[in-house]
């Protein structure tokens, strides 16, 4: 059973909703003691986990005990914050007689990052450069979930829940067929001018600003952020990174908060991004030091710890990550035994303050889930939507598909995610992407 079970999260094309898109079939084919659903939805403005373990908790728990099984693993785990009631209460009726627990994790960021989350929920580090399977845990995505439950159905994922805020007449959560454009997106949230504004997509944390509207939405759009093009946040993504390094030269006075406040250095990892920053500063730096970046999530907690000179160590974390990515230096555990920073607990960052500090407060407000049944006439779909090779398509121009076919396979011998038809229709083009034109479609149906 087991391996059925990793066939059929195989065949749907499950990949990790929240993060960079890891092949779920991959992490569950593994021998785990404890799942860990990462229902921390941490950033700011995002909705959609919250609204799903409300309105969906009998599949999420479905989908947790599948990986459960597929894993072997005894202890299942809902990993949420308090403030989300009525996730809370349906999530307590559904786990019910089931090997599985509810934990509450406090409302501070971020509290979604995994190897926190799983210190948060067990008290054990996943060791630096490590993943959870080394302390025995799995750790799943909300969405992921869901899409676990559908694929034990033989359902293909072909759509992804996003949530659409900001400076907009109607925040909202819905759920969008994979390629739509992120234009049409926005119109349907009633925002169809940008003029003067930036779309954030991801959370404002994390996210990147959008430069073509036209890009589709894909398995891992979780939020699309509408802000004033002259907003604080805008400015700091917009930061050239030369402008970055120099002002790293200039004016970082090496107070160190930016390593006090950085998660991954409070769990005990090499990681101290005042360090690289002194390294930038002088110019010099040892192989060491600048090795630190590897392990930096780009989080941007040292973003929010630099307030008096607003520097940017995760931008200049990124681009040695890049660099030495680009030598293939990769970041080798320590072998030591990691120790949690004394006071973590009074160093965390709350969730309310970082709002107000990203200038974010007037657009701190509920996006309903909404069902919308909308069907573009056209969608662009990546063949590249999750870590690994991109998928090998298995279609051609002129060529009719239907919603929920294959259209791009996983290379022999690959990590990677099968990719299905988010609409029927004609296949118009075939590139690094797949382009299907739709029939009877344009419509939005409620």
């Amino acid at each position: 059973m087991e391996e059925k079970i990793v066939q059929l999260i195989k065949a749907a094309g499950v990949v990790g909703a929240g993060g960079a898109g890891f092949p779920t079939h991959v992490k569950v084919n593994a021998t785990a003691r404890h799942v860990i659903v990462n229902g921390a939805e941490c950033e700011p403005l995002l909705r959609v986990d919250q609204q799903l373990m409300a309105q969906n908790a009998d599949l999420v728990v479905k989908g947790l005990e599948a990986v459960m099984e597929a894993t072997g693993a005894s202890r299942g785990t809902v990993a949420l914050k308090r403030k989300y009631h009525d996730a809370m209460e349906n999530l307590t009726r559904a786990v019910a007689g089931k090997p599985v627990e509810l934990f509450i994790l406090g409302d501070f960021y971020p509290a979604g990052d995994e190897h926190v989350t799983v210190y948060e929920v067990t008290g054990k580090i996943v060791p630096e450069g490590e993943i959870p399977l080394k302390v025995g845990c799995v750790v799943c995505n909300v969405e992921t979930l869901l899409n676990v439950a559908y694929a034990l159905e033989g359902q293909p994922v072909t759509d992804t829940y996003l949530t659409v805020t900001g400076e907009i007449p109607n925040p909202m959560t819905i759920k969008i067929p994979i390629g739509t454009a992120i234009r049409e997106v926005l119109a349907l949230a009633g925002q169809d001018k940008m003029e003067g504004l930036v779309v954030v997509e991801g959370g404002p944390m994390m996210g990147n600003v959008v430069g073509d509207l036209h890009l589709p939405v894909t398995k891992t759009t979780k939020a699309l952020i509408i802000l004033p093009e002259d907003h604080p946040l805008v400015r700091k993504r917009n930061m050239r990174l030369e402008y970055i390094l120099k002002q790293a030269q200039v004016a970082c006075i090496q107070c160190v908060r930016c390593t006090d406040l950085c998660p991954r250095h409070m769990l005990g990892h090499r990681l101290s991004p005042h360090k690289i920053m002194r390294g930038v500063k002088y110019l010099q730096a040892g192989e060491e030091v600048l090795n630190m970046a590897l392990s930096c999530t780009e989080c941007g907690a040292c973003e929010y710890a630099c307030e008096v000179m607003e520097l940017s160590p995760r931008r200049v974390n990124a681009m040695l990550k890049r660099e030495l990515g680009k030598k293939g230096i990769k970041l080798i555990p320590s072998g030591e035994t990691e120790t949690v920073t004394p006071g973590r607990e009074f160093m965390k960052i709350p969730s309310q303050r970082l709002i107000s500090r990203l200038g974010l407060v007037p657009y701190n407000v509920p996006a309903p889930l909404t069902e919308v049944d909308y069907r573009p006439e056209r969608v662009t779909i990546p063949l590249k939507q999750h870590i690994g090779a991109p998928a090998r398509p298995v279609v051609a121009p002129g060529e009719g598909v239907a919603r929920g076919q294959v259209i791009g396979e996983i290379p022999e011998g690959a990590i990677g995610a099968l990719v299905h038809a988010s609409i029927s229709g004609v296949v118009r083009e075939v590139s690094n992407h797949v382009v299907i034109e739709g029939e009877g479609a344009g419509g939005v149906s409620k």
